[in-house]
């Protein structure tokens, strides 16, 4: 049996979460470990559902494109969110650091996937902001690391080589704030990777963007067992409501 399905962007990021959450690495993290969700809108959705409660989206974001690279004039500011053994603590930033060890999950969301699923990060901040405060350490640890992402920040050239030609000392022109892009290396979840580990069916992109309503969202095409189809078709669909994030820029 086969389906097509549009997800606009809300509905994305809420199919996203919920594959997610259903790795087993988060799974085990959830119990008897430490998960770190770094800023960002689709990471807003994962924090959702690890938390099983609605938390303020507009807050969570950090930078992000509208007519240009922009970051969230937040009217109210979170930090990154941390669950230690299934319960959200505060904990300072350095014994975050500290304790992190093998077992332990970082969630870090991307602005760019490319044709052979290697994901980049943009980076405004000199220090790199949560790349150079948390991935490298996660790398060192042994940390397991996600990187939620969906389909709409597809593009058509390799992250590696951009990252190598981007930086802020680089660009002499910028709509917004000037940027550079870093690799992630890590377990890489879009729409498609979502309903494959929810489902048994097997998902291909169609089509990117639309108009109106449909701005941003992502097509795709669901194939396998009519069970396993009408499921997924039903879970995306029952997404068709659910909002995007709200942000206004600053930059």
């Amino acid at each position: 049996m086969k389906a097509s399905v549009v997800l606009r962007p809300g509905a994305a990021k809420r199919l996203i979460a919920k594959g997610v959450a259903i790795l087993p690495a988060v799974k085990n993290a959830m119990k008897n470990g430490t998960i770190v969700i770094t800023l960002g809108t689709t990471n807003a959705f994962v924090a959702e559902e690890l938390l099983g409660e609605p938390i303020d989206r507009s807050a969570f974001a950090a930078g992000f494109i509208d007519d240009r690279f922009n970051v969230n004039a937040r009217l109210g500011e979170m930090g990154e969110i941390v669950i230690r053994n299934g319960e959200r603590i505060e904990i300072d930033v350095q014994d975050l650091l500290d304790s992190l060890t093998a077992g332990d999950v970082l969630i870090k969301g991307g602005n760019a996937i490319d044709p052979w699923g290697n994901v980049g990060v943009l980076m405004s901040s000199a220090a790199a902001g949560t790349v150079g405060r948390y991935y490298s350490t996660a790398l060192a640890r042994g940390v397991d690391i996600v990187v939620p992402i969906s389909l709409q920040k597809a593009i058509h050239t390799s992250v590696n080589d951009l990252a190598a030609e981007m930086g802020r000392g680089r660009l002499d022109l910028s709509s917004g704030l000037t940027c550079g892009l870093h690799p992630l290396v890590g377990r890489v979840v879009t729409e498609i990777d979502a309903l494959e580990t929810l489902f048994s069916v097997q998902a291909m992109q169609i089509a990117n963007g639309g108009a109106g309503d449909g701005a941003g969202s992502v097509s795709l095409l669901i194939s396998g067992q009519e069970r396993d189809v009408r499921g997924a078709f039903e879970l995306v669909t029952g997404y068709a409501g659910e909002q995007d994030v709200a942000l206004e820029g600053s930059a």
